[in-house]
Parts: C-alpha cells; structure tokens; sequence
C-alpha cells in the first residue's frame, strides 16, 4: 500500500528535515502549507482556518510540526494554534488518519511560564483526546544550518565575543535531527504503540547554555568571550519592540522559555519504545 504523510510546518527546521527523511524512505508527501507550491500535491493549510477532511483523503500519518509565532496575545496564540490544531485532528480523524504525531516542546510542562509552553500544553490536551503521539522536543542540531543551534553556531562563527543573556546556567537538552526523524517515521508507520504518554526526544545529558556555546566553539576551533546581559533588560527591549509593531527573529516570549526551562524532564518511558537520542559530538558535526 502506498504510505502517505502530511506534514505541517514542512518549511520550518524541523518540519523540513521530517519530509526529508520521509521522501527518502518511499513515503508520499502531502504538505499542509500556507504557500502551496503549483503543480504540487500541496494543500493550503492555515492554522486556525477549517480544515476539510478531504484535505486529508487518503493519508496514512499526520506529523503536525507547526506553529504560528505572530500571534502575541494569550488570545490570539489559543485562536490560531491551540483551537486550530483541534480543527486539525478532528479532520485528521474524520479522514480516518491512521496516525497523528504532534511534534511538542520541552519547553511545555507543569510550572512553566512562557506563552509558548502553555500553548503546547494545551495542544498536547487536545492530542491526547485525538489517540496522538506527543513528542516533546530538544535542542535540535544536526550538521550545517537550521533552528535555534544553527543561530548559535553561526553567532560563534562570526564573532568570538558572544552576548550572554543572564549567567548561562540555563539548561539545554538536545537531540540530533537524524535520531528524531528515524523515531517520527517509526511512530508514523506503526513500529512504535501509542500509549497515551508523553515521550520526551532529546539526550539526558544536561548542557548549561554558557557550556553549549563554548562547545560549539570548540567545533569551530575558537576561543570566545561572553558579554554578559541581564535578562530582564533583554525580555523588557524585546517587548518594547514588540509592542511597537516589530516583528524580530527573537521574541520576549522565546526568552522566557529559554531562561526557565523545564528543570527535569521525563525520560523514563524513552527506552519502553525504543527512543534512543545520541550525546553531542562536536567533532562529528559541520558546523
């Protein structure tokens, strides 16, 4: 039988490095997508618009990567992603989707206190309603450029005095993209059983950021410097740009994920299914 996946997000890191290793292994993709490319099997797809059940006809997994950033208000992040998402597997499910995999956050967990994390908690709600796998991400890295790691790098690799936000004891977890995508298309072609919990994808080794920069460096054969910044003065510039219509690659919102970051996340159902993340090795990596 021919495999077909719908991917959301598919022009984001993680959503491209999805479809990628799915084409790669003879699956069929149907992208959900703002843009639809013409001549594509694209469908136009807008989170918080209806979604047509015949949108997705035929499909055999649902890999539901995306989220929209403009929104900035509680209100408006629940209308587009939250209630958007529900609009999403509820015509998942009528189209008779085998499976959905709502790609989450470790930045999503009890106590947490950005705008983002209580957004995926909510989704992750929804997803369980709807028989969906959550998986709540990492850092994702990989070789060459791509999300917040590939920032990261290139921030080193272009200069060796580095802006600090805070003191750099923020904790990061990371998982490499290969071992992501090889679990996701495990999960979408049914080699993984859905048990209702929440898998975290990312290594147990913890990474103080100030320590994740200085390795990134050390890939890259520099010696680099820190500029330290208070946060609260970083959070309170980004806000004001905010609210003066700005739109900027880095919002207040992402930064209050980064300095409060889930303190210890649940790995202990990844070894039940098989959800193996590698430690960092920054010798092995182009970056």
């Amino acid at each position: 039988m021919k495999k077909i996946c719908a991917i959301t997000g598919s022009n984001g890191y993680v959503g491209a490095a999805v479809k990628s290793y799915f084409a790669a292994l003879g699956w069929e993709i149907r992208e959900l997508t703002r843009h639809p490319k013409p001549g594509s099997n694209a469908v136009e797809f807008q989170l918080g618009a209806n979604v047509a059940p015949e949108a997705l006809a035929g499909v055999t997994a649902l890999v539901h990567c995306a989220y929209d950033f403009r929104p900035l208000t509680k209100k408006e992040i629940h209308a587009v992603n939250v209630a958007g998402t529900e609009k999403l597997f509820q015509a998942a499910r009528a189209a008779d989707v085998e499976k959905i995999i709502f790609i989450s956050t470790i930045s999503a967990f009890d106590g947490c206190r950005s705008l983002y994390g209580h957004a995926k908690l909510a989704i992750e709600k929804i997803a369980l309603a709807h028989g969906a796998q959550i998986i709540r991400l990492g850092l994702v890295y990989g070789n060459g450029p791509g999300g917040m790691f590939g920032k990261l790098a290139a921030q080193v690799r272009k200069s060796s005095r580095i802006p600090l936000i805070g003191d750099g004891t923020q904790i990061q977890f990371l998982v490499h993209q290969d071992d992501l995508c090889a679990f996701v298309e495990r999960c979408a072609h049914g080699g993984v059983k859905f048990s209702g919990k929440i898998l975290t994808a990312a290594n147990a080794q913890p990474w103080p950021f100030r320590e994740l920069l200085r390795e990134i460096a050390r890939g890259q054969h520099k010696e680099i410097k820190f500029i330290p910044l208070p946060w609260r003065f970083v959070w309170a510039g980004l806000k004001t740009a905010e609210l003066c219509g700005l739109r900027l690659n880095f919002r207040s919102d992402s930064l209050v994920s980064l300095m409060h970051q889930n303190p210890a996340p649940d790995f202990s159902a990844n070894a039940g299914v098989g959800l193996v993340c590698r430690p960092l090795e920054i010798s092995k990596l182009t970056i």
